[in-house]
């Protein structure tokens, strides 16, 4: 008995040695040296600068849809065309009976300047011939109504109904986009939209062009509040003649050109406070190290190191720094 319990008395104390020797995981940002951190970014969203839906006045079966997604198209383009026959059926009868009444119009105008026609008479068939003369005008219009034509220049945004489907009156079976220039949505909280004006500089990126950055232009500012968020809508112009920015695209928004002193930032939360002052805790080879800071200015949810022992390049502890102490094992 004596011996079994010498035996488990050793396997307990490797067991415990093996699990403090077991290194903690964590996750480390390298502290880096920048001068655009007073600059708060925010997130906002690509717009075209206006939009036209085509529809017809009419209602059939759409016969054919001449463009796609994208195409340009210009001012008075053909777009689409819906079944046309009743339409052309219609306008053949008005015309039969315009002929009619105008052939009718004729015979009596000779008997009128004879004298052989009573002026009630003749006013009668004049009204006729009107009467038949905008039946036909309404007719000829219906048939016109059934081609749709580009009523701006710009792109085929989406096409909203397929050929075959039947049609209604004004229901919109395309649009299309005006991109030559773009505007960019951006929500400000409400303390902060009194600091914006029209003539802000602005510095936009856009991550789907590889973070190629423009230059804003100027800003629309919304005058009614988010009843939820409390924020406002801003637009920022944009020029866009190569049409590269598309309406949909994420865009980080920086206002402001003044560009500050290079400085580290952190995450607020990784910086920690004991009864010698504030630390962060880096990486050191495998181990974890106190280092000292001295804060400065927040921004947003980061704060500015502005002197101590933590240097450019070093590792900061960002994440699952709640169990380190000096020379915890880490990876």
């Amino acid at each position: 008995m004596l011996f079994a319990l010498c035996l488990a008395l050793c396997a307990c104390s490797e067991k415990k040695e093996s699990q403090n020797n077991e290194a903690l995981t964590v996750t480390t940002e390298k502290a880096t040296l920048s001068n655009d951190y007073a600059q708060m970014p925010y997130v906002g969203c690509v717009k075209e600068e206006s939009a036209t839906m085509v529809s017809f006045t009419g209602m059939g079966v759409l016969k054919t849809l001449s463009v796609s997604e994208g195409q340009k198209v210009h001012k008075g383009q053909l777009l689409a065309v819906i079944d046309d026959a009743q339409a052309k059926s219609a306008l053949e009868a008005a015309k039969a009976m315009l002929d009619q009444a105008l052939d009718a119009e004729a015979r009596m105008k000779q008997l009128h300047d004879l004298g052989s026609l009573p002026d009630m008479k003749w006013i009668e068939v004049q009204s006729q011939v009107q009467q038949a003369r905008s039946s036909y005008d309404m007719c000829k219009k219906a048939v016109d109504d059934c081609k749709a034509y580009a009523p701006v220049s710009g792109v085929v945004g989406a096409k909203i109904m397929g050929v075959g489907e039947n049609v209604l009156p004004t229901e919109p079976v395309l649009n299309i986009l005006q991109i030559d220039r773009v505007k960019v949505q951006v929500s400000i909280p409400e303390k902060e939209i009194s600091q914006i004006s029209e003539t802000t500089p602005t510095t936009i990126s856009v991550e789907a062009l590889g973070d190629k950055t423009f230059e804003g232009g100027r800003i629309e500012k919304g005058v009614s509040a988010d009843a939820m968020t409390h924020t406002y809508n801003i637009y920022i112009q944009l020029s866009n003649a190569d049409h590269t920015l598309l309406p949909g695209m994420v865009a980080t928004v920086r206002f402001g050109n003044e560009q500050s002193k290079p400085a580290i930032t952190l995450p607020v939360k990784a910086v920690q406070k004991d009864g010698k002052g504030m630390f962060v805790w880096t990486k050191q080879g495998d181990k974890a190290q106190r280092t000292s800071v001295e804060l400065g200015e927040t921004v947003g949810n980061r704060v500015v190191i502005q002197g101590g022992a933590l240097k450019e390049g070093m590792e900061v502890v960002v994440e699952g720094y709640q169990k380190l102490s000096e020379g915890t094992k880490i990876k």
